[in-house]
C-alpha cells in the first residue's frame, strides 16, 4: 500500500465558482445512489463513460463503495460528501464514482479484494483510490472528515509529482490480486473418505460458541449455511454435541435482538456475543436464508418455536418487503426518525421502559420479566431491545401460568406493540429487487411451505418465479441482475445464475412441475458457457461479455451468503441426479476437488463444499414416487428433514427417467434409490422412511 506521512496539510482549494459540481447520481434508480444525489460531489455512476473520463483526463478515480442500509456509509457521508471543503478536493482531483454494491457486486469484490490485501481488513463504506486505468493504490472503510482529506491531497499530491510510484505499486499489487483466486484441478483426484471431515470439524469447533451459539466473540453473524451444514452433519453421523450446538445456535438468535418478535424478520448481526443488540438493519438475504434454515430445523427438531420463526419471518416478507409486482425489495435501513424528527440507528425498535409501563399497563410486569425489561435487556439511553432467555413453555411454568395461556398474552403483547409501532417513521427503504435475492427468497418460501403446509408460501413463491420469467429474462434467455420501478438493468453475475437455479430446483422438488426442472438446465447451460474457465471447472463470477476489470474473480468461500461456485456445485449434483445425467454429478465433482486442500485450512468458509463433499461419503437417496396420489404424497414426506435425497414425484405423464416404466394403474408407489439401483417399492411415507432407516 502506498503510505501517506502525517503532516499537516495545506488544502489547495479550488474556487467553487471554476468548479461546479455536476452530480449525476440523480439520473440512477438504486436507492443507495440517490442517497447521493444532492452531495456537492461530482458523483457519478459506474458506468463506460465515467471510466474512459478517467482515461481521457488521466485523472485518478475515487470509488466509493456501499448500500443503502449501511448505517457508516451514511455517517461517513453526512460528515464529508456533504461537506464543500471535502468535495472541492474530491471534483479538482478525482473522478468520483459511487457503486451500489448490491447492484454491482462485481466491483464489490475485485476492490474488496484490494482492501483486503491492503489493509487486513474490510467492510463498507469501501473507498478506493485507483490510476485512471482502474488498477487501486490505495484504500480503506471508513474515514473521519481529516484522515479522508489528508489522504486525498497526499495521493493527488503524489499522483503528479511521483506517478512512477504509483504505477510501481499499482502493478504489484495486481499481480498479488490475481493470484488470490489461482486453483487449480489436482493432477491425481483425491478419495472421498468421512474421515475427512474429523479433522476438519476439530479445527472448525475451536471457532465455536456454546454457550450462546454461533461463532466466538463478537460481532455475530447468522451464517445460516454454516448451521445448516452443521444440522445436517449432527443428524446423518448422531452428533448430539454439534446438534445441541445447533439447537442452541437457533434458540438464542431468535430469543435475542437480532429477531424482531414483534413483526418478524431478522436483523444482519448482533454486535455483542450473546445476541443482544443487532445492527438494526434488515437485509432480504438474511431472511431468505433463515427462513430456509428454520423450516429444516423444525421439520428435525418439532420445537413449535421454530414454526413460529418461520410464520413470522415469512409473514414479515410478504407484506412489509414485497412488491406489488410480486417481487421482494432488498433491505431496510438500520436508521430512522426518532421521536425528535433525528436519524438514529435503531430508532424504529427499540423501547422505553416508560412506552411499555403505559402500552401494557398491569400486564408489564410479566411482559418485562419475559423480554428483560432491566439491566440485561437495557441498550443505551434509556432504550430496551426486546431480549428473552427463556423458552415459553418453561416460563409459563415458572409463573403457575399454562402454556396455551402465556402464548396467548404474549400474542396480545406484541400485537399492541406492532400497532404503538405503527406510529413511526419507518426505516428507508431500499426498492430494488434483485434476482440472486429474490431467488434465495423462492427457495425459503418452498422450505417454509413443506414445513408448515402454508398455502400463501406456495403462492408467493409461485409468483416470484413468474415475475422472474416476465421480468428478468433476456431474449436471449440470459438473466438481469437488477429490478427498479418497473424496469430491469445489469447482464446478470454467477450468484444470479446459482441462486434461479437451485429455486427452480427446489420449486420442482415442493411442487412437481417439470418446467421448473427445464428451466434450471436451461440456465445451467447458460452458466457453462458464459462463466466458463477453460483451465479449470471452477466458473468466474463475471460473464464473459462483461466489461473487463482489473481482475476476473471466483466466488469462493461460503460467508453470510454462499459462495456462488459452492451452490453450483450443489446444483450440479441435484440436477444430476433428478435427470439422471451422470456426467452433471462428476462435474461437481471436479470443482469439489479443486477445493479440497483449501477447505481443511478455514472450513468455516467453506459449508456449501462440505455439504456437497457429504453426498459422495455418506448415503443419499433418490426417492421417486409414481402414482395418482404423487403430489399428496411427495407433500406429506417433505415434511420430514431427509438432507440427503432427492425427490421426484409424477404420474404417468411424467417424461423423467427415474419413474419411467414405473406407473401401474390404480397404485401409489415410492422408490427408495441409490446410485440408480432401487428397493422393492412401498405404498407409504411411513414404509419408505423405514427403509432409510434400515440402509
Amino acid at each position: 500500500m502506498v503510505l501517506l506521512k502525517e503532516h499537516r496539510i495545506f488544502y489547495d482549494m479550488p474556487d467553487p465558482e471554476d468548479h461546479p459540481y455536476t452530480n449525476e447520481l440523480i439520473h440512477e434508480s438504486s436507492p443507495y445512489l440517490l442517497q447521493h444525489a444532492h452531495n456537492p460531489v461530482n458523483w457519478k455512476a459506474w458506468n463506460d463513460q465515467s471510466l474512459n473520463e478517467a482515461i481521457d483526463n488521466e485523472k485518478l478515480l475515487l470509488i466509493s463503495v456501499g448500500y443503502s442500509a449501511c448505517h457508516w456509509c451514511h455517517v461517513m457521508e453526512h460528515e464529508s460528501f456533504e461537506d464543500p471543503e471535502v468535495a472541492a478536493i474530491m471534483n479538482k482531483y478525482f473522478v468520483n464514482i459511487k457503486v451500489d454494491r448490491e447492484e454491482r457486486p462485481d466491483v464489490d469484490q475485485v476492490y474488496m479484494n484490494a482492501v483486503q490485501v491492503m489493509t487486513g481488513a474490510g467492510g463498507w463504506p469501501m473507498n478506493v483510490v485507483a490510476l485512471p486505468d482502474g488498477r487501486p493504490v490505495w484504500g480503506g472503510t471508513y474515514f473521519q472528515k481529516k484522515q479522508w482529506m489528508d489522504a486525498l491531497q497526499q495521493l493527488a499530491n503524489l499522483f503528479q509529482k511521483e506517478p512512477k510510484q504509483l504505477y510501481e505499486y499499482a502493478y504489484r499489487l495486481e499481480q498479488g490480486l490475481q493470484q488470490l483466486d489461482l486453483v487449480d484441478l489436482p493432477e491425481n483426484q483425491k478419495d472421498y473418505s468421512q474421515e475427512l471431515f474429523i479433522p476438519m470439524l476439530e479445527k472448525w469447533k475451536r471457532f465455536l460458541d456454546f454457550t450462546y451459539g454461533g461463532s466466538s466473540g463478537a460481532p455475530k453473524f447468522m451464517m445460516p449455511s454454516n448451521l445448516d451444514f452443521l444440522m445436517r452433519w449432527a443428524f446423518q453421523n448422531q452428533n448430539r454435541e454439534l446438534s445441541n450446538y445447533v439447537q442452541v445456535s437457533l434458540d438464542k438468535i431468535s430469543f435475542g435482538g437480532t429477531y424482531d418478535p414483534v413483526e418478524g424478520g431478522f436483523s444482519r448481526y448482533s454486535v455483542d456475543a450473546r445476541w443482544h443488540v443487532p445492527h438494526f438493519e434488515k437485509m432480504l438475504y438474511d431472511n431468505a436464508q433463515l427462513l430456509s434454515l428454520y423450516s429444516k430445523a423444525y421439520k428435525l427438531y418439532q420445537k413449535n418455536w421454530y414454526a413460529e420463526v418461520v410464520e413470522q419471518t415469512a409473514s414479515f416478507l410478504l407484506s412489509e418487503m414485497r412488491s406489488p409486482d410480486g417481487c421482494f425489495y432488498s433491505a431496510y435501513d438500520a436508521d430512522s426518525p426518532n421521536s425528535e424528527g433525528k436519524n438514529e440507528e435503531g430508532a424504529y425498535y427499540v423501547w422505553t421502559k416508560a412506552e411499555l409501563k403505559e402500552l401494557l399497563n398491569e400486564e408489564f410486569d410479566l411482559f418485562a420479566k419475559f423480554y428483560h425489561i432491566d439491566q440485561t435487556g437495557h441498550w443505551e439511553n434509556g432504550n430496551y431491545v426486546l431480549y428473552r432467555t427463556a423458552d415459553s413453555r418453561d416460563f409459563a411454568a415458572e409463573n403457575q401460568l399454562s402454556e396455551a395461556a402465556f402464548i396467548e398474552k404474549k400474542a396480545n403483547w406484541l400485537k399492541l406493540l406492532r400497532e404503538n409501532r405503527k406510529k413511526r417513521d419507518k426505516p428507508g427503504l431500499d426498492d430494488k429487487a434483485l434476482t440472486s435475492w429474490n431467488c434465495m427468497t423462492i427457495t425459503g418460501l418452498c422450505h417454509a411451505y413443506q414445513a408448515v403446509q402454508n398455502p400463501a408460501f406456495q403462492q408467493a413463491a409461485l409468483e416470484t418465479f413468474s415475475w422472474l420469467e416476465n421480468n428478468m429474462l433476456q431474449e436471449n434467455g440470459r438473466l438481469l441482475h437488477s429490478y427498479k420501478n418497473g424496469k430491469s438493468s445489469i447482464n446478470a453475475y454467477l450468484e444470479d445464475y446459482a441462486f434461479a437455479i437451485e429455486a427452480a430446483i427446489s420449486l420442482f422438488e415442493t411442487f412437481s412441475e417439470e418446467r421448473f426442472l427445464e428451466f434450471a438446465e436451461r440456465l445451467t447451460e447458460i452458466v457453462k458457457i458464459d462463466f466458463e474457465d477453460a483451465a479449470n471447472p471452477l466458473f468466474f463470477f463475471t460473464s464473459s461479455s462483461d466489461r473487463k476489470l482489473v481482475t476476473r474473480t471466483k466466488e469462493l468461500t461460503d460467508n453470510v451468503i454462499p459462495a456462488s461456485n459452492s451452490v453450483m456445485t450443489r446444483n450440479l449434483f441435484k440436477l444430476g441426479k433428478l435427470t439422471a445425467k451422470n456426467s452433471m454429478v462428476a462435474e461437481a465433482s471436479e470443482m469439489l476437488q479443486c477445493l479440497l486442500e483449501k477447505i481443511p485450512e478455514y472450513p468455516q468458509y467453506y459449508s456449501g463444499w462440505l455439504d456437497l463433499l457429504m453426498n459422495f461419503t455418506h448415503p443419499f437417496y433418490e426417492i421417486a414416487i409414481c402414482g395418482e396420489n404423487f403430489a399428496e404424497i411427495s407433500e406429506e414426506i417433505q415434511e420430514s428433514y431427509i438432507p440427503n435425497s432427492i425427490l421426484i414425484a409424477g404420474d404417468q405423464h411424467s417424461s423423467l427417467k427415474l419413474l419411467e416404466n414405473r406407473y401401474q394403474p390404480g397404485k401409489n408407489l415410492i422408490y427408495l434409490c441409490e446410485e440408480g439401483s432401487c428397493q422393492r417399492p412401498t405404498d407409504s411415507k411411513a414404509g419408505v422412511m423405514a427403509q432409510i432407516r434400515q440402509v
